[in-house]
């Protein structure tokens, strides 16, 4: 599993008035573990900006991973593909996550000194803490003497992301204009989503005299309207379309420091021949008192961060010392869908959110879904056959559902079952 980082607008450096930070999470990878000797393993990775460098950590930050294995979920029927079942079985979900699972932690800060300190919280192979050096695989040891290996430290970032093209394909002005983060209004622009060059769209398509452009060079906003008002995808002379995407890795050359577990199923869970799916997401945290990502309030009201009211109940007297930034991991947890607000930044609480995820995905799919069918393949979103991408926006989750139901219930294709090494019959689900 891979997991897009969520990008919180208050840590985004692709707005021309905040610097990089510690706080941004970049990814959370999971994957059994290679070595098959023995008892049942996995591999956690979390990570995240390598701020001040590469190797050297931020003392003011707090990292969490938290891990909770469980059955797989199934659905009690596959017929039932209306509103209301998909709500319930988020709300249930959510449940699971918040009151039943109650997911255990590694808890990791660095110290001036650039040593890590680790707390492994609440796990059924024990409660313990370590202090280890960073930048070199460590091994520590439970109470119960469970073998764990850990590395915290700088790496090669190991992400692929043709970021430009993403960034391209939504019309997101900040990663191709200087644009700060004072101008909500000019992040996303009311252009069509798209995977083709639209005819006109001189505001976002390639552009031949300036091929770095969305690489590490932007343009100053032009004066006028920045909107498209074509009608057509965009062909060259041959009556090809040009996608925008290029395929070019936007991460290559660059690292990030890292949190990696190698951590035994038999620590996680007491049940490791049932417990098999290990749930697990990332969060960080910055001391209140050092006053960084200060866009972020030390006390947001709950009424925009819901999780406030939890956290006064659930939080331990260390945590009440930090505040969240960013979270990766989590069902919908991805920068297309939660637009990378900060207030949407809410671990497992995100379930909440899955109205306005719907209402968002069906103007994603409108965007999308005409330049798949334009291809000749066959889209899973409702578009009308559209021939061309369109913006257009919900405001009633009642009238999204419809046209994103197929895309929430169709069944995920694997090409084959090399990921089933135990040939377990496992059924795969999309939502």
């Amino acid at each position: 599993m891979q997991e897009h980082h969520n990008d919180p607008n208050a840590v985004n450096s692709i707005f021309s008035d905040i610097d990089v930070s510690a706080a941004d999470l970049y990814d959370i990878f999971g994957f059994p573990s290679d070595d098959r000797a023995g008892i049942d393993k996995v591999v956690i990775a979390l990570t995240f900006a390598a701020v001040p460098q590469t190797g050297v950590f931020d003392a003011d930050m707090l990292y969490r991973v938290l891990i909770a294995p469980d059955r797989r979920i199934v659905r009690t029927s596959r017929d039932d593909t209306s509103l209301a079942s998909l709500l319930a079985y988020l709300e249930a979900i959510k449940e699971k996550y918040l009151k039943i699972l109650k997911p255990s932690e590694v808890r990791v800060t660095v110290d001036h000194n650039n040593r890590a300190n680790l707390r492994f919280i609440g796990f059924p192979g024990g409660s313990f803490s370590a202090s280890i050096a960073t930048n070199e695989p460590v091994g520590v040891r439970s109470p119960g003497g469970h073998a764990i290996n850990v590395f915290v430290g700088g790496r090669d970032d190991a992400f692929f992301n043709d970021l430009p093209g993403f960034f391209r394909s939504i019309n997101y002005a900040p990663q191709f204009y200087h644009v700060p983060h004072t101008m909500p209004d000019v992040r996303e622009l009311a252009i069509p989503k798209t995977f083709l060059e639209l005819e006109g769209n001189d505001l976002f398509n390639y552009d031949p005299h300036l091929p770095q452009w969305g690489h590490g060079i932007k343009k100053e906003l032009p004066a006028g309207a920045l909107t498209w008002t074509g009608n057509r995808f965009k062909k060259d002379q041959n009556g090809n379309f040009r996608f925008v995407y290029s395929g070019q890795d936007a991460r290559a050359g660059q690292n990030c420091n890292a949190i990696i577990l190698e951590l035994p199923l038999s620590f996680l869970t007491a049940t490791p021949d049932a417990h098999r799916v290990v749930n697990t997401w990332g969060e960080s945290w910055v001391l209140k008192a050092a006053h960084k990502v200060e866009t972020i309030t030390d006390d947001p009201l709950w009424i925009e961060h819901p999780h406030v009211l939890l956290d006064a109940l659930t939080l331990d007297e260390e945590l009440k010392k930090y505040k969240l930034v960013d979270t990766d991991g989590q069902a919908f947890a991805d920068a297309a869908l939660s637009e990378r607000e900060d207030n949407r930044q809410l671990g497992a609480n995100n379930f909440w959110l899955a109205p306005h995820f719907i209402k968002r995905l069906g103007h994603l799919g409108w965007g999308f879904g005409p330049s798949i069918t334009a291809l000749g393949l066959a889209s899973a979103f409702d578009h009308d056959n559209s021939p061309v991408s369109v913006h257009r926006t919900y405001s009633s989750v009642l009238q999204a559902f419809p046209r994103v139901r197929k895309i929430l219930f169709q069944e995920l294709n694997m090409p084959d079952d090399s990921w089933n090494r135990k040939g377990l019959t496992i059924p795969l689900r999309r939502a």
